[in-house]
Protein backbone atom coordinates (compact mmCIF):
# COMPACT_ATOMS: atom_id res chain seq x y z
CA UNK A 1 0.00 0.00 0.00
CA UNK A 2 1.16 3.53 -0.73
CA UNK A 3 2.26 5.54 2.23
CA UNK A 4 1.71 9.01 0.85
CA UNK A 5 -1.37 11.13 1.56
CA UNK A 6 -4.55 10.12 -0.21
CA UNK A 7 -5.35 12.70 -2.89
CA UNK A 8 -8.84 14.06 -3.26
CA UNK A 9 -10.29 12.01 -6.12
CA UNK A 10 -11.86 13.58 -9.15
CA UNK A 11 -14.80 12.07 -11.03
CA UNK A 12 -13.52 9.61 -13.58
CA UNK A 13 -14.85 9.50 -17.13
CA UNK A 14 -17.41 6.79 -17.72
CA UNK A 15 -15.02 4.91 -19.98
CA UNK A 16 -12.24 4.82 -17.40
CA UNK A 17 -12.00 1.98 -14.89
CA UNK A 18 -13.01 3.15 -11.44
CA UNK A 19 -10.18 2.46 -9.06
CA UNK A 20 -10.34 5.29 -6.56
CA UNK A 21 -13.86 6.51 -5.83
CA UNK A 22 -14.63 8.83 -2.93
CA UNK A 23 -13.75 7.29 0.39
CA UNK A 24 -16.31 6.57 3.08
CA UNK A 25 -15.61 7.34 6.66
CA UNK A 26 -14.60 4.34 8.77
CA UNK A 27 -17.53 2.37 10.00
CA UNK A 28 -20.02 3.81 7.52
CA UNK A 29 -22.53 1.46 5.95
CA UNK A 30 -21.61 1.04 2.31
CA UNK A 31 -22.77 -1.28 -0.43
CA UNK A 32 -20.64 -4.36 -0.79
CA UNK A 33 -20.04 -5.76 -4.22
CA UNK A 34 -20.80 -9.43 -3.92
CA UNK A 35 -21.14 -9.22 -0.17
CA UNK A 36 -24.11 -9.20 2.15
CA UNK A 37 -25.91 -6.48 4.00
CA UNK A 38 -23.65 -4.54 6.29
CA UNK A 39 -25.75 -5.45 9.33
CA UNK A 40 -25.28 -9.18 8.59
CA UNK A 41 -21.51 -9.02 8.17
CA UNK A 42 -20.70 -11.25 11.16
CA UNK A 43 -23.11 -13.91 9.99
CA UNK A 44 -21.46 -13.68 6.58
CA UNK A 45 -18.10 -14.24 8.27
CA UNK A 46 -19.48 -17.40 9.89
CA UNK A 47 -20.68 -18.69 6.50
CA UNK A 48 -17.36 -17.90 4.84
CA UNK A 49 -15.48 -19.49 7.75
CA UNK A 50 -17.45 -22.74 7.40
CA UNK A 51 -16.70 -22.89 3.67
CA UNK A 52 -13.00 -22.16 4.22
CA UNK A 53 -12.77 -24.77 6.96
CA UNK A 54 -14.28 -27.37 4.65
CA UNK A 55 -11.71 -26.69 1.94
CA UNK A 56 -8.70 -26.53 4.30
CA UNK A 57 -9.43 -29.58 6.43
CA UNK A 58 -10.18 -31.70 3.37
CA UNK A 59 -6.48 -32.30 2.73
CA UNK A 60 -5.59 -33.76 6.14
CA UNK A 61 -8.93 -35.47 6.76
CA UNK A 62 -8.48 -37.52 3.58
CA UNK A 63 -4.89 -38.38 4.53
CA UNK A 64 -6.17 -39.96 7.73
CA UNK A 65 -8.73 -41.97 5.74
CA UNK A 66 -6.30 -43.21 3.07
CA UNK A 67 -5.16 -46.49 4.72
CA UNK A 68 -8.76 -47.58 5.29
CA UNK A 69 -9.80 -46.56 1.77
CA UNK A 70 -6.86 -48.50 0.35
CA UNK A 71 -7.89 -51.68 2.14
CA UNK A 72 -11.52 -51.23 1.10
CA UNK A 73 -10.96 -50.46 -2.59
CA UNK A 74 -7.82 -52.56 -3.00
CA UNK A 75 -5.45 -50.12 -4.70
CA UNK A 76 -1.67 -50.26 -4.45
CA UNK A 77 0.76 -48.14 -2.43
CA UNK A 78 2.01 -46.65 -5.68
CA UNK A 79 -1.47 -45.45 -6.63
CA UNK A 80 -2.31 -44.15 -3.16
CA UNK A 81 -0.66 -40.78 -3.74
CA UNK A 82 -3.06 -40.02 -6.60
CA UNK A 83 -5.92 -39.61 -4.13
CA UNK A 84 -4.04 -36.59 -2.76
CA UNK A 85 -2.39 -35.45 -5.99
CA UNK A 86 -5.61 -35.38 -8.04
CA UNK A 87 -7.06 -32.77 -5.68
CA UNK A 88 -3.84 -30.74 -5.52
CA UNK A 89 -3.45 -30.65 -9.30
CA UNK A 90 -6.96 -29.41 -10.01
CA UNK A 91 -7.06 -27.01 -7.07
CA UNK A 92 -3.61 -25.50 -7.54
CA UNK A 93 -3.79 -25.06 -11.31
CA UNK A 94 -7.29 -23.52 -11.45
CA UNK A 95 -7.21 -21.11 -8.50
CA UNK A 96 -6.37 -17.98 -10.51
CA UNK A 97 -9.06 -18.84 -13.06
CA UNK A 98 -11.53 -19.41 -10.23
CA UNK A 99 -10.70 -16.03 -8.73
CA UNK A 100 -11.20 -14.27 -12.06
CA UNK A 101 -14.51 -16.05 -12.64
CA UNK A 102 -15.67 -14.66 -9.30
CA UNK A 103 -14.77 -11.16 -10.55
CA UNK A 104 -16.62 -11.77 -13.83
CA UNK A 105 -19.76 -13.62 -12.81
CA UNK A 106 -20.30 -12.46 -9.25
CA UNK A 107 -19.02 -13.77 -5.96
CA UNK A 108 -22.33 -15.02 -4.59
CA UNK A 109 -23.03 -17.16 -7.66
CA UNK A 110 -19.51 -18.57 -7.74
CA UNK A 111 -19.46 -19.14 -3.98
CA UNK A 112 -22.73 -21.10 -4.03
CA UNK A 113 -21.71 -23.02 -7.17
CA UNK A 114 -18.41 -23.94 -5.56
CA UNK A 115 -20.18 -25.19 -2.44
CA UNK A 116 -22.70 -27.24 -4.43
CA UNK A 117 -20.05 -28.75 -6.67
CA UNK A 118 -17.75 -29.56 -3.76
CA UNK A 119 -20.62 -31.30 -1.96
CA UNK A 120 -21.54 -33.39 -5.02
CA UNK A 121 -17.90 -34.36 -5.58
CA UNK A 122 -17.57 -35.33 -1.89
CA UNK A 123 -20.68 -37.50 -2.12
CA UNK A 124 -19.26 -39.25 -5.20
CA UNK A 125 -15.98 -39.84 -3.41
CA UNK A 126 -17.69 -41.21 -0.33
CA UNK A 127 -19.74 -43.60 -2.47
CA UNK A 128 -16.72 -44.66 -4.58
CA UNK A 129 -16.70 -48.31 -5.58
CA UNK A 130 -13.33 -48.20 -7.32
CA UNK A 131 -10.00 -46.43 -7.19
CA UNK A 132 -10.66 -44.53 -10.44
CA UNK A 133 -14.01 -43.25 -9.13
CA UNK A 134 -12.35 -42.00 -5.94
CA UNK A 135 -9.58 -40.21 -7.85
CA UNK A 136 -12.08 -38.63 -10.26
CA UNK A 137 -14.13 -37.37 -7.31
CA UNK A 138 -11.04 -35.89 -5.69
CA UNK A 139 -10.12 -34.08 -8.92
CA UNK A 140 -13.68 -32.74 -9.11
CA UNK A 141 -13.36 -31.54 -5.51
CA UNK A 142 -10.24 -29.63 -6.56
CA UNK A 143 -12.05 -27.97 -9.48
CA UNK A 144 -14.88 -26.67 -7.29
CA UNK A 145 -12.49 -25.85 -4.45
CA UNK A 146 -10.65 -23.57 -6.90
CA UNK A 147 -13.94 -21.71 -7.43
CA UNK A 148 -14.89 -21.65 -3.77
CA UNK A 149 -11.69 -20.60 -1.99
CA UNK A 150 -11.00 -17.30 -3.81
CA UNK A 151 -14.70 -16.39 -3.86
CA UNK A 152 -14.83 -16.84 -0.07
CA UNK A 153 -11.81 -14.65 0.61
CA UNK A 154 -12.90 -11.94 -1.83
CA UNK A 155 -16.34 -11.89 -0.18
CA UNK A 156 -14.60 -11.28 3.13
CA UNK A 157 -12.53 -8.51 1.55
CA UNK A 158 -15.54 -6.69 0.09
CA UNK A 159 -17.90 -7.27 3.05
CA UNK A 160 -15.71 -5.84 5.83
CA UNK A 161 -14.77 -2.22 5.10
CA UNK A 162 -14.28 -0.74 8.56
CA UNK A 163 -10.56 -1.13 9.42
CA UNK A 164 -11.15 -2.41 12.97
CA UNK A 165 -13.83 -4.88 11.95
CA UNK A 166 -11.75 -5.97 8.97
CA UNK A 167 -8.90 -6.76 11.36
CA UNK A 168 -11.16 -8.91 13.54
CA UNK A 169 -12.61 -10.71 10.52
CA UNK A 170 -9.22 -11.50 9.03
CA UNK A 171 -7.92 -12.61 12.41
CA UNK A 172 -10.68 -15.21 12.62
CA UNK A 173 -10.36 -16.19 8.96
CA UNK A 174 -6.57 -16.52 9.22
CA UNK A 175 -6.94 -18.72 12.29
CA UNK A 176 -9.33 -20.99 10.39
CA UNK A 177 -6.98 -21.20 7.42
CA UNK A 178 -4.01 -22.02 9.63
CA UNK A 179 -5.74 -24.41 12.01
CA UNK A 180 -7.88 -26.25 9.48
CA UNK A 181 -5.23 -28.89 8.90
CA UNK A 182 -5.07 -29.82 12.58
CA UNK A 183 -8.88 -29.86 12.81
CA UNK A 184 -8.88 -32.22 9.84
CA UNK A 185 -6.54 -34.59 11.68
CA UNK A 186 -8.86 -34.71 14.69
CA UNK A 187 -12.09 -34.99 12.73
CA UNK A 188 -10.61 -37.54 10.33
CA UNK A 189 -9.39 -39.63 13.24
CA UNK A 190 -12.79 -39.60 14.94
CA UNK A 191 -14.72 -40.44 11.76
CA UNK A 192 -12.31 -43.15 10.65
CA UNK A 193 -12.07 -44.75 14.07
CA UNK A 194 -15.77 -44.71 15.00
CA UNK A 195 -17.50 -44.79 11.58
CA UNK A 196 -15.48 -45.47 8.41
CA UNK A 197 -13.30 -43.67 5.88
CA UNK A 198 -16.25 -42.72 3.66
CA UNK A 199 -17.55 -40.32 6.30
CA UNK A 200 -14.37 -38.27 5.91
CA UNK A 201 -15.88 -37.26 2.55
CA UNK A 202 -19.57 -37.34 3.47
CA UNK A 203 -18.96 -34.86 6.29
CA UNK A 204 -18.44 -32.15 3.65
CA UNK A 205 -22.14 -32.37 2.82
CA UNK A 206 -23.03 -31.00 6.25
CA UNK A 207 -20.52 -28.14 5.95
CA UNK A 208 -21.70 -27.28 2.43
CA UNK A 209 -25.40 -27.38 3.33
CA UNK A 210 -25.01 -24.95 6.24
CA UNK A 211 -22.83 -22.60 4.18
CA UNK A 212 -25.20 -22.73 1.17
CA UNK A 213 -28.28 -21.89 3.25
CA UNK A 214 -26.45 -19.01 4.94
CA UNK A 215 -24.90 -17.76 1.71
CA UNK A 216 -28.18 -17.85 -0.21
CA UNK A 217 -29.93 -15.79 2.48
CA UNK A 218 -27.19 -13.31 3.36
CA UNK A 219 -25.10 -12.58 0.28
CA UNK A 220 -25.97 -10.03 -2.41
CA UNK A 221 -26.40 -11.24 -5.96
CA UNK A 222 -24.83 -9.65 -9.00
CA UNK A 223 -21.41 -9.20 -10.51
CA UNK A 224 -19.09 -6.25 -9.85
CA UNK A 225 -20.17 -3.20 -11.87
CA UNK A 226 -16.69 -2.79 -13.37
CA UNK A 227 -16.12 -6.32 -14.64
CA UNK A 228 -12.84 -7.25 -16.34
CA UNK A 229 -12.72 -9.39 -19.47
CA UNK A 230 -11.27 -12.88 -19.33
CA UNK A 231 -7.65 -13.18 -20.44
CA UNK A 232 -7.84 -16.50 -22.30
CA UNK A 233 -4.14 -16.82 -23.29
CA UNK A 234 -3.09 -15.89 -19.75
CA UNK A 235 -5.54 -18.38 -18.28
CA UNK A 236 -4.18 -21.20 -20.44
CA UNK A 237 -0.55 -20.33 -19.69
CA UNK A 238 -0.88 -20.02 -15.90
CA UNK A 239 -3.21 -23.01 -15.50
CA UNK A 240 -0.92 -25.26 -17.53
CA UNK A 241 2.16 -23.87 -15.78
CA UNK A 242 0.79 -24.41 -12.28
CA UNK A 243 -0.40 -27.89 -13.26
CA UNK A 244 3.11 -28.81 -14.41
CA UNK A 245 4.74 -27.37 -11.29
CA UNK A 246 2.41 -29.18 -8.88
CA UNK A 247 2.65 -32.43 -10.86
CA UNK A 248 6.44 -32.22 -11.02
CA UNK A 249 6.81 -31.87 -7.27
CA UNK A 250 4.17 -34.55 -6.63
CA UNK A 251 6.03 -36.89 -8.97
CA UNK A 252 9.24 -36.22 -7.06
CA UNK A 253 7.62 -37.67 -3.92
CA UNK A 254 7.05 -41.06 -5.54
CA UNK A 255 9.57 -41.30 -8.40
CA UNK A 256 12.51 -39.32 -7.00
CA UNK A 257 14.14 -36.18 -8.32
CA UNK A 258 16.13 -38.05 -10.95
CA UNK A 259 12.99 -39.12 -12.81
CA UNK A 260 12.66 -37.50 -16.22
CA UNK A 261 9.00 -36.66 -15.63
CA UNK A 262 9.88 -34.74 -12.48
CA UNK A 263 12.35 -32.40 -14.15
CA UNK A 264 10.45 -32.36 -17.43
CA UNK A 265 7.26 -31.08 -15.84
CA UNK A 266 9.11 -28.63 -13.59
CA UNK A 267 11.03 -27.12 -16.51
CA UNK A 268 7.94 -26.88 -18.71
CA UNK A 269 5.98 -25.38 -15.82
CA UNK A 270 8.66 -22.77 -15.16
CA UNK A 271 8.77 -21.81 -18.86
CA UNK A 272 4.98 -21.48 -18.99
CA UNK A 273 4.91 -19.29 -15.86
CA UNK A 274 7.63 -17.04 -17.29
CA UNK A 275 5.61 -16.77 -20.51
CA UNK A 276 2.54 -15.95 -18.41
CA UNK A 277 4.40 -13.16 -16.59
CA UNK A 278 5.57 -11.76 -19.94
CA UNK A 279 2.06 -11.90 -21.36
CA UNK A 280 0.59 -10.06 -18.37
CA UNK A 281 2.69 -7.02 -19.27
CA UNK A 282 1.13 -6.93 -22.75
CA UNK A 283 -2.42 -8.22 -22.35
CA UNK A 284 -5.21 -5.65 -22.62
CA UNK A 285 -7.14 -7.38 -19.81
CA UNK A 286 -4.52 -9.38 -17.84
CA UNK A 287 -5.68 -12.28 -15.70
CA UNK A 288 -3.32 -11.19 -12.91
CA UNK A 289 -2.69 -7.44 -13.26
CA UNK A 290 0.81 -6.52 -12.18
CA UNK A 291 -0.62 -3.82 -9.92
CA UNK A 292 -1.90 -6.63 -7.70
CA UNK A 293 1.46 -8.32 -7.11
CA UNK A 294 4.01 -5.51 -7.44
CA UNK A 295 2.90 -3.62 -4.35
CA UNK A 296 5.57 -4.32 -1.72
CA UNK A 297 3.20 -5.26 1.08
CA UNK A 298 1.11 -7.53 -1.12
CA UNK A 299 4.17 -9.15 -2.65
CA UNK A 300 5.61 -9.76 0.82
CA UNK A 301 2.29 -11.28 1.91
CA UNK A 302 2.12 -13.65 -1.07
CA UNK A 303 5.68 -14.79 -0.36
CA UNK A 304 4.87 -15.20 3.34
CA UNK A 305 1.94 -17.49 2.46
CA UNK A 306 4.13 -19.45 0.04
CA UNK A 307 6.97 -19.97 2.53
CA UNK A 308 4.73 -20.76 5.49
CA UNK A 309 2.75 -23.19 3.33
CA UNK A 310 5.98 -25.06 2.63
CA UNK A 311 7.31 -24.92 6.18
CA UNK A 312 4.22 -25.81 8.16
CA UNK A 313 4.22 -29.35 6.80
CA UNK A 314 7.10 -29.95 9.20
CA UNK A 315 4.47 -29.74 11.93
CA UNK A 316 1.39 -31.36 10.48
CA UNK A 317 2.98 -34.12 8.41
CA UNK A 318 6.05 -35.34 10.25
CA UNK A 319 4.87 -34.67 13.78
CA UNK A 320 1.80 -36.76 12.91
CA UNK A 321 4.12 -39.58 11.85
CA UNK A 322 6.08 -39.21 15.07
CA UNK A 323 3.01 -39.29 17.32
CA UNK A 324 1.50 -42.32 15.58
CA UNK A 325 4.57 -44.37 14.66
CA UNK A 326 6.90 -43.64 17.59
CA UNK A 327 4.57 -42.75 20.47
CA UNK A 328 1.83 -45.11 19.17
CA UNK A 329 -0.97 -42.54 19.37
CA UNK A 330 -4.35 -43.38 17.84
CA UNK A 331 -5.68 -41.06 15.11
CA UNK A 332 -8.05 -39.44 17.60
CA UNK A 333 -5.33 -38.92 20.21
CA UNK A 334 -3.08 -37.48 17.51
CA UNK A 335 -5.72 -34.94 16.56
CA UNK A 336 -6.24 -33.99 20.20
CA UNK A 337 -2.49 -33.47 20.58
CA UNK A 338 -2.66 -30.64 18.04
CA UNK A 339 -5.52 -28.77 19.73
CA UNK A 340 -3.32 -26.62 22.04
CA UNK A 341 -1.44 -25.43 18.97
CA UNK A 342 -4.74 -24.60 17.28
CA UNK A 343 -5.91 -22.62 20.32
CA UNK A 344 -2.70 -20.57 20.42
CA UNK A 345 -2.91 -19.96 16.68
CA UNK A 346 -6.48 -18.67 16.93
CA UNK A 347 -5.72 -16.31 19.83
CA UNK A 348 -2.53 -15.04 18.18
CA UNK A 349 -4.31 -14.39 14.86
CA UNK A 350 -7.14 -12.40 16.45
CA UNK A 351 -4.95 -10.38 18.83
CA UNK A 352 -2.39 -9.62 16.13
CA UNK A 353 -4.77 -8.29 13.51
CA UNK A 354 -6.85 -6.36 16.05
CA UNK A 355 -4.23 -4.81 18.30
CA UNK A 356 -0.76 -5.08 16.81
CA UNK A 357 -0.84 -4.67 13.02
CA UNK A 358 -3.01 -1.50 13.14
CA UNK A 359 -0.43 0.10 15.47
CA UNK A 360 2.93 -1.09 14.19
CA UNK A 361 2.20 -2.64 10.78
CA UNK A 362 3.06 -6.05 9.40
CA UNK A 363 6.84 -5.52 9.24
CA UNK A 364 7.65 -6.50 12.83
CA UNK A 365 4.75 -8.99 13.22
CA UNK A 366 5.09 -11.38 10.27
CA UNK A 367 8.91 -11.65 10.54
CA UNK A 368 8.51 -12.35 14.28
CA UNK A 369 6.06 -15.10 13.39
CA UNK A 370 8.59 -16.53 10.94
CA UNK A 371 11.28 -16.47 13.62
CA UNK A 372 9.07 -18.17 16.22
CA UNK A 373 8.01 -20.81 13.71
CA UNK A 374 11.65 -21.47 12.85
CA UNK A 375 12.47 -21.77 16.57
CA UNK A 376 9.58 -24.20 17.07
CA UNK A 377 10.78 -26.35 14.19
CA UNK A 378 14.34 -26.37 15.48
CA UNK A 379 13.10 -27.27 18.98
CA UNK A 380 11.28 -30.31 17.58
CA UNK A 381 14.61 -31.77 16.48
CA UNK A 382 15.32 -32.53 20.17
CA UNK A 383 12.57 -35.20 20.23
CA UNK A 384 13.61 -38.83 20.58
CA UNK A 385 11.94 -42.22 21.01
CA UNK A 386 11.54 -41.68 24.77
CA UNK A 387 10.13 -38.14 24.66
CA UNK A 388 6.84 -37.37 26.38
CA UNK A 389 4.06 -35.15 25.13
CA UNK A 390 3.73 -32.60 27.94
CA UNK A 391 7.45 -32.07 28.54
CA UNK A 392 8.85 -32.37 25.03
CA UNK A 393 6.20 -32.14 22.29
CA UNK A 394 3.84 -29.51 23.65
CA UNK A 395 6.30 -26.60 24.22
CA UNK A 396 7.67 -26.42 20.65
CA UNK A 397 4.16 -27.04 19.33
CA UNK A 398 2.89 -23.96 21.20
CA UNK A 399 5.80 -21.85 19.93
CA UNK A 400 5.13 -22.93 16.35
CA UNK A 401 1.40 -22.24 16.78
CA UNK A 402 2.14 -18.74 18.05
CA UNK A 403 4.43 -18.11 15.09
CA UNK A 404 1.92 -19.33 12.51
CA UNK A 405 -0.79 -17.22 14.15
CA UNK A 406 1.39 -14.14 13.66
CA UNK A 407 1.87 -14.99 9.97
CA UNK A 408 -1.42 -16.11 8.45
CA UNK A 409 -3.96 -13.48 9.44
CA UNK A 410 -1.76 -10.39 8.85
CA UNK A 411 -0.45 -11.78 5.56
CA UNK A 412 -3.94 -12.58 4.27
CA UNK A 413 -5.24 -9.17 5.28
CA UNK A 414 -2.33 -7.26 3.73
CA UNK A 415 -2.47 -9.38 0.56
CA UNK A 416 -6.01 -8.19 -0.19
CA UNK A 417 -5.94 -4.69 1.33
CA UNK A 418 -6.40 -1.84 -1.11
CA UNK A 419 -7.31 -4.09 -4.03
CA UNK A 420 -9.94 -2.70 -6.42
CA UNK A 421 -13.27 -4.53 -6.42
CA UNK A 422 -12.74 -5.94 -9.91
CA UNK A 423 -9.41 -7.44 -8.79
CA UNK A 424 -10.54 -8.81 -5.41
CA UNK A 425 -11.19 -12.30 -6.73
CA UNK A 426 -7.85 -12.78 -8.44
CA UNK A 427 -5.96 -11.21 -5.51
CA UNK A 428 -7.70 -13.64 -3.17
CA UNK A 429 -6.83 -16.47 -5.53
CA UNK A 430 -3.16 -15.48 -5.35
CA UNK A 431 -3.26 -15.96 -1.57
CA UNK A 432 -4.57 -19.51 -1.99
CA UNK A 433 -2.27 -20.24 -4.92
CA UNK A 434 0.78 -19.14 -2.96
CA UNK A 435 -0.10 -21.39 -0.04
CA UNK A 436 -1.10 -24.36 -2.24
CA UNK A 437 2.02 -24.29 -4.41
CA UNK A 438 4.19 -23.72 -1.33
CA UNK A 439 2.58 -26.73 0.32
CA UNK A 440 3.19 -28.92 -2.75
CA UNK A 441 6.82 -27.89 -2.93
CA UNK A 442 7.32 -28.27 0.82
CA UNK A 443 5.74 -31.72 0.90
CA UNK A 444 7.87 -32.98 -1.98
CA UNK A 445 11.13 -31.52 -0.67
CA UNK A 446 10.61 -32.56 2.95
CA UNK A 447 9.49 -36.07 2.03
CA UNK A 448 12.49 -36.55 -0.24
CA UNK A 449 14.97 -35.19 2.29
CA UNK A 450 13.44 -37.20 5.13
CA UNK A 451 13.46 -40.44 3.12
CA UNK A 452 17.08 -39.90 2.12
CA UNK A 453 18.09 -39.27 5.73
CA UNK A 454 16.40 -42.48 6.88
CA UNK A 455 18.05 -44.52 4.09
CA UNK A 456 21.49 -43.10 4.89
CA UNK A 457 21.05 -43.99 8.56
CA UNK A 458 20.21 -47.62 7.74
CA UNK A 459 23.34 -48.12 5.62
CA UNK A 460 25.68 -50.57 7.36
CA UNK A 461 23.28 -51.24 10.26
CA UNK A 462 21.57 -54.52 10.99
CA UNK A 463 17.79 -54.14 10.67
CA UNK A 464 15.90 -54.19 13.97
CA UNK A 465 12.92 -52.37 15.48
CA UNK A 466 15.26 -50.09 17.43
CA UNK A 467 17.34 -49.22 14.37
CA UNK A 468 14.25 -48.57 12.27
CA UNK A 469 12.87 -46.29 14.98
CA UNK A 470 16.11 -44.32 15.08
CA UNK A 471 16.09 -44.07 11.28
CA UNK A 472 12.57 -42.64 11.46
CA UNK A 473 13.69 -40.12 14.09
CA UNK A 474 16.57 -39.13 11.84
CA UNK A 475 14.14 -38.49 8.98
CA UNK A 476 11.81 -36.42 11.18
CA UNK A 477 14.69 -34.36 12.53
CA UNK A 478 15.90 -33.64 9.00
CA UNK A 479 12.42 -32.46 8.01
CA UNK A 480 12.21 -30.19 11.08
CA UNK A 481 15.57 -28.60 10.32
CA UNK A 482 14.61 -27.88 6.72
CA UNK A 483 11.27 -26.47 7.85
CA UNK A 484 13.17 -24.20 10.22
CA UNK A 485 15.31 -23.08 7.28
CA UNK A 486 12.20 -22.26 5.23
CA UNK A 487 10.87 -20.06 8.01
CA UNK A 488 14.28 -18.42 8.51
CA UNK A 489 14.28 -17.48 4.83
CA UNK A 490 10.77 -16.14 5.31
CA UNK A 491 11.99 -13.96 8.16
CA UNK A 492 14.64 -12.36 5.93
CA UNK A 493 12.28 -11.91 2.98
CA UNK A 494 9.49 -10.29 4.99
CA UNK A 495 11.86 -8.01 6.92
CA UNK A 496 13.19 -6.70 3.61
CA UNK A 497 9.91 -6.36 1.71
CA UNK A 498 7.31 -5.15 4.20
CA UNK A 499 7.09 -1.39 4.60
CA UNK A 500 7.65 0.22 7.98
CA UNK A 501 4.87 1.67 10.05
CA UNK A 502 1.18 1.11 10.56
CA UNK A 503 -0.92 0.70 7.41
CA UNK A 504 -2.81 3.77 6.29
CA UNK A 505 -6.31 3.71 4.81
CA UNK A 506 -6.27 2.80 1.13
CA UNK A 507 -9.21 3.30 -1.18
CA UNK A 508 -10.50 0.45 -3.32
CA UNK A 509 -12.79 0.14 -6.22
CA UNK A 510 -15.79 -0.69 -4.04
CA UNK A 511 -15.75 2.71 -2.42
CA UNK A 512 -14.43 1.32 0.84
CA UNK A 513 -11.49 2.34 2.95
CA UNK A 514 -9.20 -0.56 3.87
CA UNK A 515 -6.26 -0.74 6.17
Amino acid sequence: MDRGPIPTPEPAPESAPVTSPPAHRAGASVPHTGGGRHEHRWLILAVIGIAQLMVVLDATIVNIALPSAQRDLGFSDGNRQWVVTAYALAFGSLLLLGGRIADLVGRKVVFLAGLAGFAVASALGGAATSFSMLVAARALQGVFGALLAPAALSLLTTTFTDPRERAKAFGIYGAIAGAGGAVGLLLGGVLTEYLNWRWCLYVNLAFALVAMVGGARLLHAGAPPDRPKLDVPGTVLVSAGLFCIVYGFSNAETHAWSDVLTWGFLVVGAVLLVAFAWWQTRAAHPLLPLRVVLDRDRGASFLAMFISGAGMFGVFLFLTYYLQQILAYTPVKTGLAFLPMVAVMVVASVVTTNNLVPRVGAKPIVPLGMGLSAAGMAWLTALDVTSGYAAHVLPPLLVAGLGLGLIFAPAMSMATAGVAAHDAGVASAMVNTSQQVGGSIGTALLNTLATTAASNYLVGRKPSPEVEAQAAMQSYSTAYWWSALFFAIGLVVTVILYRRGAPRPTETGDGAVHM
